[in-house]
Order: structure tokens, then sequence, then C-alpha cells
């Protein structure tokens, strides 16, 4: 917007004789300089000086005052002020009413927008053409209201000029966003007394809740079709492609260069506005990735002691990214499953890094807590800040699973828990059971990564995989593989520790590969080893039962098909033939798991025969017969009572009973 106006004073009633008192566009110019050269005007005879921090006009007549602005002085006349400014009348009658030809001094620091600004204003007040834009209009405004440039001074006076033209920029988002970015604490208390900012940011709000495809509001680009490529020509007539959608994320960079004070006040109107929180937080996430460096990568252990190490932006204090982090947990929605698990670790993440207050870190914690079964293993995976011997923070990670087991414990107790046997699927009638499932897989797999820190404690450890109730493991595969790799990593670790270990599984809910494995696991305990092929001969022995049960049932319903010709009568339930042909294979499998299993307890049970004997033959045992006299030595039998040998066979099951008695 190109503005002109003329300052209605005649000077030739002082200087008598001088014409083109006032400069022309090309000497206006000459107005305003930044670095110190001299230029020779083409109109006028006189050199004229241009200095970094002095502003002259070369009008031909000599500067009657000077006004300093910060750092800027300007050397001007009185009447082409005073007939614009209340302001400057009002100084310059009083300080200069008494000055005999002299210069008059006037010392203006608090104009809003500094010395760029009321340069501008000089050449409006001396009737050079200067241009108003989204990026001056603000700090003109508040200038022109400083200076109490009113209409009383003049038809079409500045206040009046931007006041019509801010309407304009009203009317179109990236003018609205440039000028709101120009609030800045010179012009701030002006700003918001003119309700600058405000109408500013209602304009951003409404037009980012608005429809896009009802108003072209956004960025130009998204409906270009000049594209070659998007159109194509059709006997001589362009037809061009419909053009892009624009999706709800449209918003979130132009607002992410908003200093944080402005930012929030637009969150804060978009919320009013009963916009979604999902676009909300999704434009917080946004924001803080691009002041937040830590927030674009992995944390590491490096990261302690480097805060801004791996990044390309530049380098902001940790100070200054402290105060940050804590404003922006304070504006993210706290509404569960709104901003996602991982954002709110990394969040965390970065607090512990920047040592945040504690009352951040626990807000953090807790949200996370709410919503603990959507996290990831890779995002619980904090490597411990403090001085903790642990690699990773495991505390944090307690403190979180008891908020979450606060939160979801009595809705999942008032249910009647049930045993969900191998390979069963979760119904839908067990959606109160399902975070906490998912819940005990992820501190399963969390226990199996920190278990080789050696510097981690059995009680913590402990504590940690007990924190979850025995219905929320559908299979104990996963607490025993964690059980397993702390055993392997902590040898040290005494017998009755290593049988409190165990006792965190239940072997009967283990898998037949789990079951497998423990049966010829050394680092177990023997009672373990024992119960583990109890259970896996029990289960066996029901597989059995059920297969001949079917078999019966099969038979009762069709007594007059031959088995052999039976598969050919049942055409309607084939599904349960191919059922019953996987049960036979899977029980043919048992047998042979169960025969080695035999095998192993013979072993055990020979050794023990072998070392009796050994006993018997050093006479470390009573006699409890009578020798064979010599005349019967023909009758005597060498072979053993049918009840020792009957004995000596069921020692196995005896074993395995005194071991589950124990």
């Amino acid at each position: 917007m190109v503005v002109s106006s003329m300052a209605a004073v005649d000077l030739d009633r002082r200087v008598s004789g001088k014409k083109n008192v006032f400069p022309s566009n090309e000497e206006a110019d000459e107005c305003g300089g930044s670095s110190t050269e001299k230029v020779e005007s083409p109109k006028s005879p006189k050199s004229v000086v241009r200095d970094a921090r002095k502003r002259f006009c070369t009008s031909g007549l000599p500067s009657d005052v000077t006004i300093e602005v910060g750092e800027m002085a300007f050397h001007l006349h009185k009447f082409p002020l005073l007939s614009r400014s209340g302001l400057l009348e009002k100084l310059i009658e009083e300080s200069c009413s008494e000055l005999d030809g002299s210069v008059c001094l006037l010392k203006l620091h608090e104009v809003p927008g500094g010395g760029k600004a009321f340069e501008l204003i000089t050449k409006f007040c001396y009737g050079v053409k200067m241009e108003i834009t989204a990026l001056n209009v603000v700090s003109l405004r508040c200038a022109a209201e400083y200076l109490q440039m009113t209409n009383d001074y003049g038809e079409g006076n500045l206040i009046m000029q931007t006041e019509a033209f801010l309407n304009d920029v009203f009317s179109n988002w990236t003018d609205t966003l440039k000028a709101l970015e120009t609030c800045n604490d010179q012009v701030l208390p002006y700003a918001e007394e003119l309700h600058i900012i405000s109408r500013c940011i209602d304009t951003l709000a409404m037009k980012a809740c608005a429809d896009t495809t009802l108003f072209n509001w956004p960025v130009s680009e998204c409906n270009d079709t000049k594209n070659s490529e998007d159109s194509m020509l059709w006997n001589g007539i362009s037809t061009a492609m419909k053009p892009k959608s624009i999706g709800d994320d449209w918003w979130y960079a132009d607002v992410s260069t908003l200093s944080l004070p402005l930012y929030r006040r637009l969150i804060l109107a978009l919320e009013s506005r009963n916009m979604k929180l999902e676009s909300i937080a999704a434009s917080i996430v946004y924001y803080a990735k691009r002041y937040l460096p830590m927030m674009n990568r992995q944390l590491s252990f490096n990261d302690r002691i480097h805060v801004n190490s791996g990044t390309s932006t530049p380098a902001i204090s940790e100070n200054d990214q402290r105060a940050f982090l804590e404003e922006i947990v304070d504006l993210v929605p706290n509404k569960k499953e709104v901003t996602s698990t991982r954002f709110l670790l990394r969040l965390l993440h970065t607090a512990m890094v920047l040592h945040a207050s504690p009352t951040c870190k626990e807000n953090l914690e807790k949200r996370v807590g709410a919503q603990f079964e959507q996290a990831s293993l890779v995002d619980l995976l904090i490597p411990n800040i403090g001085y903790i011997d642990t690699l990773y923070d495991i505390d944090c990670v307690q403190r979180i699973l008891d908020h979450f087991m606060s939160l979801n414990q009595p809705s999942a107790l008032s249910s009647s828990p049930c045993i969900i046997e191998e390979g069963q699927q979760m119904t839908s009638g067990s959606d109160s059971l399902t975070p906490m499932t998912m819940v005990a897989a992820l501190v399963d797999g969390y226990l199996a990564e920190v278990a080789p820190d050696v510097n981690l404690k059995l009680p913590k450890f402990e504590a940690l995989a007990a924190a979850i109730p025995d219905y929320a493991r559908p299979l104990d595969d996963g607490v025993y593989h964690a059980i397993d790799i702390y055993l392997k990593e902590h040898p040290w670790i005494t017998d009755p520790e290593r049988e409190q270990l165990c006792r965190l599984m239940d072997c009967q809910k283990l898998s037949l590969e789990a079951s497998t494995h423990a049966a010829q696991n050394e680092r177990l305990p023997l009672r373990v080893i024992i119960q583990v092929l109890f259970f896996e001969q029990l289960r066996l022995r029901t597989s059995i039962s059920g297969w001949f049960f079917v078999d019966d049932f099969e038979s009762s319903q069709n007594p007059s098909v031959p088995k052999n010709d039976r598969s050919h009568q049942m055409d309607p339930s084939k599904d349960q033939v191919d059922g019953v042909n996987e049960v036979r294979e899977r029980v043919s499998e048992l047998e042979k798991d169960c025969l080695n299993m035999k095998q192993e307890l013979q072993k055990i049970v020979k050794t023990k025969r072998s070392w009796n004997i050994f006993a018997k033959k050093l006479g470390f045992t009573k006699k409890s017969q009578q020798p064979c006299k010599p005349k019967e030595s023909k009758s005597c039998d060498l072979k053993e009572p049918a009840s020792t040998v009957n004995a000596e066979q069921n020692q196995p099951n005896e074993a395995i009973h005194q071991a589950l008695k124990v």
C-alpha cells in the first residue's frame, strides 16, 4: 500500500526565495542510510552526509530540531512534524519555544518500533511516498498511536491509513501471520492495548478451524494448476486436474514460526473454538520438534553430558530448553489417547536430560501410565541420567507401571479372572483384560532387555515382574525368557534366590516349546524342572484323553459306518476331521517328548540305585534278611521281590510328588 501526504506548512515564511522546499522522491530516498558515504544529489549542489546513526533531510533548509530515538538521531524540521503529530506539537511547544534560533533536542526512546518505525513516520510527515506492508503495519500503527497522529492533525492521517490496512491484512492468512510475528517486545504493550494481537489470533484460529473445502484461505500453492503434468489439451481447451485436497495439518508449519507466548494463545483460541484435540496435539508435536533438537532422535547414554550433540539447529541454552519444555508439557492436552505415547515418552526422556522440575516429570509419567498399553519397547528403554549403577532407569518404568495398575486393576478385578489356554485367542467378552495383557507382554519384554545388566539387583527385577497379576499373562513364556537371561548373566546368586526368582512364573502356563527348553535348562533349580516335567506329562494325558473322547463320539454318531469309510460320510464336518488329525500329530510329538522325559528319569533312578548297591557292599546298611544257608543255596532266589521292583519303578512319580509338595 503506497500512501502520500504533503505537509500543509509554508516554510517560505522563514526562508524567502526558496522553492522546492520538500525533497522530491529521489531526494527523499537520501533521508536514510546504514553506511557512511557521500552522495551527490543531482538536483542539489550540496552533498549529503549519511551516517549509520544519523539521518539528514536534503531539503535545502537547516534542521531546527533533533530527535533521538534509541541510538539514532534524526535532524529534521519542526513544522512538518507538528502538523501531523499531537505529541510532537506538544513537546516542541514546551521544549523549543524559549530557544532563539538554536536547534531543539527531543528524546523519544519509547517510540514503538524504534528508529526504523520513526524513520518511516518522518517520511510520511514530509509527504514522501512510502509503502505499508504486513511487516511494518503493526509498528507503524503503534507508533502512530504513541505520537497521536489522528485526523485532528490532518485528513487521512497515519492512524486511519494503518487501521484500514490492518483490515485488509486480516483477510489474508499469510499477511496476518506476518503481522503477528512482528509483535515483539518493542510494540507489545501498544499492540495489546490496541487489540492487534487478539485480532490476529482470532483471525488465524477462525481460518484454521474452517473447512478447507469451502474456503480457499490457506497457501495458494495447493491450488496451483499451471503444472504441465497436471493439465492437458483437448481440442485446444486446457483441462486442468482438480486441485489437491488440503489436509488438516496445513497450518502446522506456518504457526510454528510464532514465539511460544503467541503460540500458546493461539492454541487456547483453537480450543475455545472446539477444534479436535488430535489436531491440536499434532500441532504441538510439530512445534516441539522444531525447537527441541533432542525430540528428533533416539536418546543415548551420551546425552547426559552433551545436550546439543548431533543437532544442526543453532545451539540453545539448556535453561531455555528446560523452560520451553515445561511450557509445552502444560500445553499438551490431558485427555487420554489424544497425544501419542511415544511423544510423551520422548518428552520424558528430554525432561530427564534437561533436569526439568519434578512436577513436570511426574506429570509426564502419569500421562504415560494412563495409556501405557500403547507404548513400545524401544521408547521404554530410558537411559539412566543420574548416578545410579543400572544402565536404564528402571525406577521410572516402575512408577509408570504402578500408575497404570492403579487405574486399571480395580476394573479388571471386578471381572472374574480366567485362565487362557495356549493358542486361545482373546474374545470380545474379555476386553477389560486386553490393556492389562498388552502391558504384561510389554513388561516381560522390558525385563528381558534389562536382565543382562550385571548391576540390576534381584529385588528390583522381582518387584517389576511381580507387579503384573497372574491372570494378565495367558502364557508365561515371556517372564521365563527374562528369568533365564537373568540367571545366565548373574551366575553368582544363591540357590534360595534362584528358587525365589522362579516363583515368578507358573510352570503350568508354559508353552510346549518353553517347557522343552526348561526341562533341559541346567540353570533352573531341580524342583522347577520336575514341575515342568510333571505338568507336561499331565498335559499329554489330557490331550490323549481328549482325542479318545472325540473318536468315541464319532463312533457313537455313525455306528453303521466303518472306520475306513467314515471320512466319506462326514463332508459337513470336514474341519473336525482335520482338527483330529492335528491332535493325533501333536499327541505323537508329545509321546516322543514324554519318552525322552521318562528316559531322563530312569537315568536319575539308576544313579540312585547304583549308589544304594555301592553302599550295601561297603556295609553301611543293615541287613534286613537272614543269609541263605549253605544247604538251601539251590532254593535261594537271587531275584528281588516283586513289591520291591514295583516300588523302584514308582520312584520317579514319588520324586515328582515330593518335589511338588516342597
